[in-house]
């Protein structure tokens, strides 16, 4: 039998973010570190393939070819229904690339409409009259209007996907959706007629995306953060089932490897350095002036992992990061510090660490290449969007990682992650 739902993540950890959610709903969830190549013979054992790309920042041609190729593998494996991975916090450009994937994807399936919702309330993203809120502000007013590479200024997603894309962008709003399925499809049908191509959905609750899930069974393709992903497992009638979480027994060194600039990880990055734990900062001007700063860091974590874990970040003020970047240049400065915490990961590896937590999405798909992962089974919930997975390396051991976006994780997400780890093996 083929898998069900087939899976397009924009990012590493927007891709673990998804399948988490598909296998608290039941699912059994391989995500895929890319496409695979055509010429390989693959056996999926799993319920729906999440397949991670690097695509979010690319140029937007390069998001749609990487995109269409992995919805030419997904349709080889019998993929009954496509969705389409992107942040909660719908990163993008008036470029793209959110527009300009889904209207590839939908030419390619040869559907005239589909849906957006970037909506999350476990972590507090929600949609109301088409603006997305993050947490009690707007979208315009949260540390995402700072962000580095898409700055999000704007909360208005219609407005937002509109500018992306050639087709007219609706709205499907709260009170259609609190209504149930019927009006929700009621309301897509209206918008097919009005030669609408696209609809925001408002969602301020699971139970709206429960409702979007069913009104959406049968789509070719939806297109979402994370949170529709809750309410599609039913359509094929699966349910909860802590089976389908299940992870080999952990061993090995414990380490955190962060690059991102958030303001959640950032929190997490305090809160961790207030324990008195060892921690080692990664400076990208010293990095940029040709210090060893790979060999620093991992001398420092080799005299520390015996007491593990051990915390190697990169994580600064939004001021500092600016600073950089007018140095460095914001695209090489991100480049730089992806490619050496990814050096750092590695090394870490090579010294025993068999559990790690990655922070932020570009680090996380750089720390996967580096580790020459191809593949991750998905494991237990640490918090909403973040779950634990396992990956063979290379030499055939076991890696537990934990691969997390920016914006999620409480405060004491880099202990706390370590403690569920060993109490789900218990």
């Amino acid at each position: 039998m083929g898998i069900r739902l087939g899976c397009i993540a924009d990012d590493f950890t927007g891709a673990t973010d998804l399948a988490n959610n598909l296998v608290r709903a039941g699912m059994r969830v391989v995500q895929l570190i890319d496409t695979p190549s055509a010429s390989v013979e693959q056996v999926i054992d799993a319920d729906a393939v999440v397949i991670a790309l690097k695509s979010r920042t690319v140029p937007a041609a390069d998001a749609v070819e990487a995109s269409l190729r992995a919805l030419a593998w997904l349709r080889s494996m019998g993929a009954e229904q496509i969705y389409f991975k992107y942040c909660s916090t719908f990163d993008s450009t008036p470029a793209g690339n959110i527009g300009p994937v889904t209207e590839a994807l939908m030419d390619a399936l040869g559907t005239d409409f589909t849906v957006a919702t970037p909506a999350f309330p476990d972590n507090g993203r929600t949609i109301f009259k088409g603006h997305l809120f993050v947490g009690d502000v707007l979208l315009s007013n949260s540390g995402m209007r700072h962000h580095p590479l898409t700055p999000m200024t704007d909360s208005d997603l219609v407005s937002v996907l509109g500018a992306q894309t050639a087709r007219e962008v609706g709205l499907v709003d709260h009170t259609v959706v609190a209504d149930g399925v019927e009006a929700i499809r009621a309301r897509v049908d209206a918008l097919r007629e009005g030669g609408f191509g696209m609809a925001i959905v408002d969602a301020v609750s699971n139970d709206d995306l429960v409702r979007l899930g069913a009104a959406v069974q049968g789509f070719p393709l939806v297109t979402a953060g994370s949170g529709l992903a809750i309410g599609l497992p039913a359509n094929w009638g699966f349910k909860p089932s802590r089976a389908a979480a299940q992870l080999p027994p952990p061993a090995g060194h414990r380490a955190v490897v962060s690059g991102s600039v958030s303001v959640a990880t950032n929190r997490q990055v305090l809160e961790y350095l207030r324990t008195g734990r060892p921690a080692f900062s990664v400076d990208p001007l010293r990095v940029a002036a040709g210090e060893d700063v790979v060999g620093q860091a991992l001398a420092f974590a080799g005299s520390h992992l015996d007491d593990g874990p051990v915390l190697v970040y990169s994580t600064e003020s939004a001021d500092t990061v600016r600073t950089v970047q007018g140095r460095l240049g914001a695209a090489e400065a991100g480049e730089l510090v992806e490619r050496t915490l990814a050096r750092i990961a590695q090394g870490l590896v090579d010294r025993g660490v068999r559990r790690l937590v990655v922070a932020g999405g570009e680090t996380s798909g750089a720390v996967v290449q580096a580790l020459g992962i191809t593949g991750l089974r998905i494991g237990p919930q640490i918090d909403p969007g973040v779950p634990w997975c396992a990956a063979a390396l290379p030499d055939g051991e076991t890696l537990h990682i934990a691969l997390k976006s920016g914006n999620f994780g409480g405060p004491d997400f880099f202990t706390r992650s370590f403690a569920l780890l060993d109490e789900e093996a218990a």
